[in-house]
């Protein structure tokens, strides 16, 4: 199976290089040619054009930072759509809005190829060993032709249900994981002015019933202080925006999205857009004066389980087939 993949950053590069390091026949692209070149040299093939590439590869995934991005690259003249055919799959694993997954799908499906929206989740960490969960909002009979492909990227792999609910589930956890985030900063730095050890407040909350994913990986960064988990506080805006928005259209006034979205939006003025989002922590340092740092923690998290063959998420109790 011929395999073409659009956007080799922090996390698209890493899941193209699940499929290489697999032997799957990859051509890939990127408007950063040093990314290109470096697949090349392990043996990928650089893609003249998205529509070339759809035209020559059985399966097309884009992974952007953006749905304006997403919409380029799907509907330029020399976009992915023109090069699509009868049982073809687009496979779009950004973070992206429903409304504009389903929207682009319907033109997918209107050449007769097979649309699904296919976010991942659990840390760059885990996409860069094949070990990221993936949700896959499809039909069924799309998801299981993917399927081989989904658990050579992720080890957990989800079917979610008709498109655009894997991109609705993804903006949610991305949600949960930034109020994470913001609490976390707040409780460091709390704890920071009161006089505590951080090495013991991390093992104290890692040990008790305020532990989380969150603090697991991204309070460690922290404390080290290169607060670098490849993700930028705009990314941060767009995923917790679109999550308040889907509430919005369905007459929903959420109370703490609303103040996440502000939180991060005065992050990226403080500091600016592509600041590293565990950084939200330094609005805090500032006010009170101190830098919440520990001793011996990573300045990266490193995935440190084995790589392992994926599997499908058998749900029990679901309603929706």
């Amino acid at each position: 199976m011929k395999v073409g993949f659009i956007g080799l950053g922090n996390a698209g590069g890493k899941l193209a290089g699940s499929l290489l390091r697999n032997g799957y026949d990859l051509t890939v692209r990127d408007l950063n040619n040093d990314l290109v070149n470096e697949f090349v040299e392990r043996g990928a093939n650089s893609g003249r054009s998205p529509k070339k590439m759809a035209e020559h590869c059985d399966v097309v995934i884009t992974c952007l930072p953006s749905p304006k991005d997403c919409s380029e690259v799907m509907e330029s003249k020399d976009g992915v759509l023109a090069g699509l055919s009868e049982g073809k799959i687009w496979l779009e694993m950004s973070t992206t809005d429903e409304a504009e997954i389903r929207r682009i799908g319907a033109l997918v499906d209107a050449v007769g190829a097979l649309p699904i929206d296919c976010p991942v989740s659990g840390g760059c960490h885990r996409a860069d060993t094949g070990n990221i969960s993936i949700f896959a909002g499809c039909k069924r009979e799309t998801f299981e032709l993917a399927l081989p492909i989904l658990t050579t990227m992720g080890r957990r792999v989800l079917h979610t249900g008709n498109l655009g609910t894997a991109s609705k589930l993804k903006v949610m956890t991305n949600y949960l994981a930034t109020v994470n985030l913001t609490s976390i900063a707040e409780a460091l730095t709390t704890m920071k002015a009161l006089g505590m050890d951080m090495n013991v407040t991390y093992e104290a909350i890692k040990a008790s019933s305020g532990n989380s994913f969150v603090h697991e990986t991204e309070s460690q960064v922290i404390l080290n202080g290169s607060r670098d988990i490849s993700f930028t506080m705009d990314l941060v805006s767009k995923d917790v925006g679109i999550f308040n928005e889907l509430a919005k259209r369905k007459g929903l006034d959420l109370e703490i999205a609303p103040l996440i979205v502000d939180i991060f939006k005065d992050g990226e003025k403080r500091y600016g857009p592509r600041e590293l989002s565990p950084n939200i922590i330094k609005r805090l340092e500032e006010k009170a004066d101190v830098e919440v740092l520990g001793e011996g923690f990573p300045p990266e998290i490193i995935d440190d389980e084995p790589e392992e063959t994926g599997y499908e998420v058998v749900i029990k109790g679901r309603q929706d087939y």
